[in-house]
């Protein structure tokens, strides 16, 4: 399943790192954290509630007959849709990056990716056909500009050898699961209940609250986020981000068929650029590298991750018992279940790492119990899907809820330590890119996810979600063993 972005890259006419440059030994904030912390964590609690809102709401909504209200489309085209989107979400962090940096600042580019956003959300809630695509590709745009760069700021709220870094990214991901937790009540509920587009409308309404706690705390995060100087020849450089916009997304129509191919191309194409020419010294280099390693076990995760709302939802609703005590829930609710874990565990997982001191786990330790656990999660399901394809009587609730279960420690064990590692191992001039290209792994993952869910009809379920979880286990496994390589290729970073 989880962020304004001026990102001051260097001081004047200095070349100090932008985290040192602007860094304040604040402690007056959350549990002795920066008080910037609390404006973001909000800013991305109303964001989040959003985008899983409508994610909860959005494959249902495409495959429910027109009759009842639907856009009566087929499974497989549904998912295809749904990962083409949720990719392309993450996809533009990398432009909504490079833009921050040279462009906009992160705080000006949170402020614009929000606004977008919320009008996104809006377009979805009126029931035109060409308004459903248009809101989706204002999110998709919107998201690109806020979500690495809200995550920029808080990394810039920490010296890069303050111990608090990774709890307050944990305490930061708390904020985004409240949001994903709450959302699908809301915007499920609504949607699936009432009116699917009063689900969307409602979206858009949490993205506005979200835009005017921003703006009114913003006097909170003292100069992180602030951006050094405006680029020069800026006209000229919004003229290339247009024309690369409009030719990618024709390249991505043109082949279609092929996406997946196309984003692996792409992504292998990129990773050269960033060693070849993204590194100054030997160290940034292995440190950039260290990234791409992770990276890809990163998107392995998110393939399995993302299922939650497109394959888990459906078999949530096509084949689990949605009833507690004689009353029907909505099936877009087990959307709330796994972030009340995440919730409930962040905390935990916070003060654990801090407790745990010198014998705190790696971060590529971390990333192998995070895709052990995801993959231990599919067990569950694989063997719900093989009792109901035996009875062809619906499964109980509690094995999409001991799924998610798993799935919420194994996302606290991966995603937060992922951004984190990300602000500490990427040179400071191209930490907004490097963000970026964390995203992509979140990206490439939903773009993956969304062709693995086109099997829900066309393969059996407990071969489905045994397939997943046999490819993650094996993922977790191949990273233990290569931990060592990884540590020495981040070069004294933990």
């Amino acid at each position: 399943m989880a962020l304004p972005r001026d990102r001051n890259e260097v001081t004047a006419a200095t070349d100090r790192p932008a985290t040192e440059a602007v860094f304040v030994a604040d402690t007056a904030g959350l549990a002795g954290h920066p008080r910037g912390l609390t404006t973001l964590f909000f800013t991305e609690m109303w964001e989040r509630f959003s985008y899983y809102g409508m994610r909860a709401i959005l494959i249902l909504f495409m495959v429910a007959p027109a009759a009842k209200g639907g856009m009566g489309l087929s499974t497989e085209l549904a998912a295809a849709i749904y990962g083409l989107y949720t990719g392309s979400v993450y996809f533009t962090a990398i432009p909504g990056g490079w833009i921050a940096d040279r462009l906009l600042g992160l705080r000006r580019a949170v402020l614009v990716g929000g606004i977008l956003i919320a009008l996104g959300h809006y377009c979805l809630a009126v029931n035109v056909r060409p308004l459903f695509f248009a809101g989706l590709v204002f999110i998709v745009l919107g998201t690109g500009l806020l979500k690495p760069n809200i995550s920029s700021i808080v990394g810039q709220l920490y010296a890069k050898d303050d111990p608090r870094r990774d709890a307050g990214f944990s305490l930061f991901y708390m904020g985004i699961n409240l949001g994903a937790l709450i959302s699908p009540l809301v915007c499920g509920y609504l949607g699936q209940k009432v009116g699917w587009h009063w689900g969307f409308g409602a979206a858009g309404v949490g993205m506005t609250l979200g835009l005017v706690q921003y703006v009114l705390g913003r006097n909170r995060l003292g100069r992180a986020g602030l951006l050094a100087a405006p680029a020069a020849n800026a006209g000229r450089q919004w003229a290339l981000i247009l024309t690369a916009i409009g030719a990618a997304a024709a390249l991505i129509y043109a082949v279609w068929p092929y996406r997946e191919w196309l984003m692996l191309v792409l992504t292998a194409a990129l990773f050269g650029w960033l060693l070849r020419t993204g590194a100054r010294d030997r160290t940034e280099r292995k440190r950039i590298g260290a990234i791409i390693v992770l990276f890809v076990f990163a998107t392995l995760f998110w393939v399995g991750f993302e299922q939650a709302g497109s394959s888990l939802t459906l078999f949530a609703d096509q084949y689990t018992r949605n009833v507690v005590f004689g009353w029907s829930f909505p099936s877009s609710w087990y959307q709330t279940v796994e972030p009340v874990f995440v919730v409930t565990f962040a905390p935990v997982f916070a003060w654990l790492w801090v407790s745990l001191g010198r014998r705190e786990p790696s971060s590529p330790a971390k990333f192998a119990y995070g895709l052990l656990l995801l993959g231990l999660g599919f067990l569950f399901v694989a063997v719900a899907a093989q009792i109901y394809s035996r009875t062809q009587v619906k499964v109980s609730p509690w094995w999409l809820i001991l799924l998610y279960l798993f799935h919420a420690l194994g996302e606290l064990s991966l995603s937060p330590v992922g951004l984190s590692t990300v602000t500490k191992l990427a040179p400071a001039r191209i930490v907004g890119l490097m963000m970026g290209v964390w995203f992509l792994a979140l990206s490439l993952g939903n773009f993956l996810a969304g062709h693995v869910a086109g099997y829900f009809e066309k393969m059996p379920l407990p071969q489905l979600f045994g397939a997943v979880f046999l490819t993650t286990t094996l993922s977790a496994v191949v990273l233990a063993l290569v931990t060592p390589s990884i540590k020495r290729l981040m070069a004294g970073v933990h």
